[in-house]
């Protein structure tokens, strides 16, 4: 409850720190249009969101500043420190928008303050301070808009890199099914050719119906055939050779690779051998080469539309494309994902570690942001190993959170540097290479919009950044920008 008093005086306001340096006609105007006001132990003394209709300094008591986060109150401070003060702090702005309480304050004991309307208070700093004023105007309205800007760029920067990543692993399976395509027209046509030759009369129904069961079973042969190591498969094809030069067919050097890879060997052809006669071996072989070469093609198409696939169902669980903000998900598919995205960056000297906790429960989560903040993480750690170290990816539960940890190899974080990464703007990177903005985004992630935590302990040589999120308290579901 409310209940005005009597008025301060200019030398009892002069005792504040707020307003020391004020001459008597400015603290007889506040002392004019200002008054006391007390608020009981555990009372709202102004709600976040409400209109922004006055400026409060604590003169007695204790008070605790909390902010809304999804409909959860977080408190941000508790203080009994005289003077403070909070409120219609930025009423000296034209902006409409922003003239609403920024968070709530609560008497924690009971307590007193003095309460200024905040068409007062934008009177006073406007016509007291004009200088300071637009300053703090220009200030505040610039570092909104360049954050916002900067906060933009950073995320088409960081999409354009990954973009260009994920075009050039989807052109290499492409290409190979492009090109697998154009030798199986081929293939195809010479085995039609083949078999126009083999079945030109020469060859009595039961052998040319006993060659077709052959060719059935180098289709089996063909998927079931072992992944020989190159000293396996070279010997392999220099013995088939041999046995195709001393059955008197052509260019069998040429014919060899392709049998082995589809697991047939002269035992094999022995038996076609006795099914054709030795006029028409060379035309079956051939014909039956083809017809392995035409699996291996279509396994070799098979697997490149394979792969495409998985990257683009990598790119929609990375995007998060036609889902839903908040879901429960498995934090591994993100990890995995967005690791897809940075195939393509990953340099030849970094060796890429994945630890995870399989068992770990799916969590509630705004998923395609949590994705973002992986993206900066790993961003982070290969900017500061270069072209040599490992990228190690963890996760595992810390009491009642899940931890994902991203660590580096690199050089290190200073430690006079450390307390400020988070900081927005700040950065480590040379003038033009980055924003700032990366860690300042993911933190605010994490934490605001998670009521999660994100810690960093880095020596030389290995650097980690922890990202801690809640297992069974969910954010609501309501957005809140995140620039």
């Amino acid at each position: 409850m409310t209940t005005p008093t009597d008025r301060l005086t200019p030398d009892e306001l002069r005792t504040l720190f707020l307003f020391e340096a004020l001459d008597d006609g400015q603290l007889g105007w506040l002392a004019e249009h200002g008054r006391v006001e007390q608020r009981a132990a555990g009372t709202v003394v102004y709600a976040e969101g409400e209109p922004a209709t006055c400026f409060f300094v604590l003169l007695r008591g204790a008070v605790a500043l909390s902010r809304r986060v999804h409909g959860d109150e977080v408190e941000v401070t508790r203080t009994g420190q005289r003077g403070v003060y909070g409120g219609a702090t930025q009423a000296y702005l034209d902006d409409e928008a922003e003239q609403v309480y920024r968070n709530t304050l609560r008497a924690v004991d009971e307590a007193e303050f003095f309460v200024l309307p905040a068409e007062s208070f934008a009177y006073a700093v406007r016509s007291w301070f004009p200088m300071a004023m637009h300053l703090l105007e220009g200030l505040f309205i610039g570092m909104r808009n360049a954050q916002t800007i900067v906060g933009e760029r950073e995320r088409l920067l960081a999409l354009g890199s990954l973009s260009a990543g994920l075009t050039h692993e989807l052109n290499n399976p492409a290409a190979a099914a492009v090109r697998a395509t154009s030798v199986l027209r081929d293939r195809v046509a010479g085995m039609r050719h083949k078999l126009a030759m083999i079945a030109d009369g020469r060859l009595d129904g039961r052998a040319l119906h006993t060659l077709v069961e052959l060719q059935e079973e180098a289709v089996a042969r063909v998927a079931a055939a072992p992944q020989l190591s190159p000293m396996a498969a070279a010997d392999a094809e220099d013995t088939l050779a041999d046995w195709l030069a001393e059955q008197r067919i052509d260019a069998g050097w040429d014919l060899a690779p392709t049998l082995v890879a589809g697991g047939l060997d002269e035992e094999w052809l022995a038996r076609v051998r006795a099914a054709v006669g030795a006029a028409d071996l060379a035309a079956a072989v051939r014909w039956l080469t083809y017809t392995v070469e035409t699996e291996l093609l279509m396994r070799e198409i098979g697997d490149a539309v394979t792969r495409i696939s998985g990257l683009v169902g990598a790119a929609k669980q990375y995007s998060q494309l036609d889902r839903a903000p908040y879901q429960v998900v498995d934090v591994h598919d993100l990890l995995d994902a967005t690791l897809v995205m940075f195939k393509g960056k990953l340099p030849a000297g970094v060796r890429l570690v994945k630890e995870y906790d399989r068992g770990l429960p799916p969590v509630p989560a705004y998923a395609a942001e949590l994705n973002q903040v992986w993206t900066n993480l790993i961003d982070n750690a290969l900017g500061a190993m270069g072209e040599q170290g490992t990228l190690t990816v963890r996760t595992g539960r810390d009491g009642d959170l899940l931890a994902v940890e991203i660590a580096d190899t690199g050089p290190g974080i200073p430690p006079d540097v450390r307390p400020r990464i988070f900081e927005p703007f700040f950065t480590t990177k040379p003038v033009g290479s980055g924003t700032g903005l990366g860690l300042d985004i993911s933190y605010r992630i994490v934490v605001h919009k998670h009521h999660g935590d994100i810690r960093v302990e880095s020596t030389p040589g290995a650097t980690t950044f922890r990202v801690l999120l809640p297992l069974t308290v969910a954010p609501a579901a309501g957005p809140e920008p995140v620039p």
